[in-house]
């Protein structure tokens, strides 16, 4: 029998493009008065929008406006941004950490940000841990419920991060074992675990999709923000409109305008949003239309006093716009619950002995 032989296919070929057309990075205080400008030029890639954007909201930056443009095969986008206190970005470490980031040795300067100084950024390793998700409804106590339960079961929660939203709950939690075992192969306990937790969240519900507990054990990769949009996403949050008192309370010209039209010329659904500014709103927008697979393939974003107008010119994956009205619907819905959710987001960090601590914003046990 005669042998065959394959082609070899080179494993590198997908970052070929990327080695001849490397990133290119630059950061200018020169041009504008009250910000700096960061100009990205660099192969086209599914996801580089909500990388770059990932990046930057994670270095606290924010980002005051925005142009985008990937149609084709290059990615040009231009953002202009501060820091926290609406100053220019000076500090050349910071610059320095950005141009890599950014440039062609991304994904390896990427990895350095999770020990960024005073950054607490994404779902990353914490040492030797398990990761456990919990979704479901709202109850007052149900968090000194969730602590106390691991507490009796001999874990340490090293970090949590806690959303809610529409009467709903998601959590990712890092936990590992008070008494030094292994996890992996304790299976037995980990369904204990599994049952104890949803039984705290169903509460007085008997129907089986009112809650759910996963596990993931060692490294994670996914950014936390994003996995918790997720976790809401797939509990479809966004078709409980109204529920909150988020919506309640917030007056009609701080709530967020959405309209989608389509351009038939160009092949393109636009997208508009107005809406009360805020911090990390273009990521919480930009991360949506990734995970409902909408490509961006320009943008325009802009802050006007306490307002913000974004504008995203999107296409499906499979290069169809947005034609129906129910798709329409579900964009809008789906792009509004992303907005609100931070709103209305619940950070805590939960300590073994089963207190828990509340702030308005993440941080990790250490910080106690």
């Amino acid at each position: 029998m005669a042998k065959v032989c394959w082609p070899y296919f080179d494993p590198e070929y997908e970052n070929f493009s990327s080695r001849i057309n490397p990133p290119r990075v630059s950061m200018d205080n020169d041009s504008c008065h009250d910000c700096t400008l960061i100009k990205i030029d660099s192969v086209n890639k599914p996801g580089i929008l909500l990388e770059v954007v990932q990046i930057l909201t994670d270095l606290d930056f924010i980002i005051t406006k925005a142009y985008i443009s990937s149609d084709g095969g290059w990615f040009m986008d231009v953002f202009h941004v501060t820091d926290q206190q609406g100053k220019k970005i000076t500090d050349n470490k910071i610059i320095d950490f950005i141009e890599k980031a950014l440039g062609p040795k991304g994904r390896q300067s990427t990895e350095s940000l999770k020990n960024w100084a005073g950054k607490r950024v994404g779902v990353h390793s914490i040492g030797d841990h398990t990761a456990i998700e919990l979704i479901g409804r709202d109850r007052p106590g149900l968090l000194s419920e969730i602590s106390a339960v691991l507490a009796s079961l001999q874990f340490n929660v090293i970090a949590a991060e806690v959303w809610t939203h529409n009467r709903r709950i998601a959590c990712v939690l890092y936990v590992n074992d008070a008494t030094n075992k292994s996890m992996d192969d304790d299976s037995k306990r980990l369904s204990i675990i599994e049952e104890q937790l949803n039984h705290i969240l169903r509460g007085c519900e008997n129907d089986e999709k009112v809650a759910r507990t996963s596990f993931s054990m060692g490294f994670t990769f996914t950014h936390m923000d994003r996995r918790l949009h997720q976790m809401l996403f797939a509990d479809r949050d966004y078709e409980s409109a109204g529920l909150t008192t988020t919506n309640v309370d917030c007056p009609p010209s701080f709530r967020p305008n959405i309209k989608i039209e389509r351009i038939e010329e160009k092949g393109y659904s636009v997208v508009s949003v107005r809406c009360k500014d805020r911090a990390k709103l273009m990521f919480d927008i930009v991360c949506t239309l990734t995970d409902m697979e909408y490509v961006v393939f320009h943008a325009s974003i802009s802050s006007e006093g306490p307002y913000a107008s974004q504008e995203y010119f999107i296409r499906h994956v499979d290069g169809c716009t947005l034609d129906t009205e129910g798709e329409k619907e579900r964009v809008t819905k789906c792009i509004e619950a992303a907005i609100q959710r931070r709103v209305s987001e619940l950070s805590a960090c939960i300590v073994a002995n089963g207190t828990v601590y509340i702030h308005g914003d993440k941080f990790h046990s250490d910080c106690i």
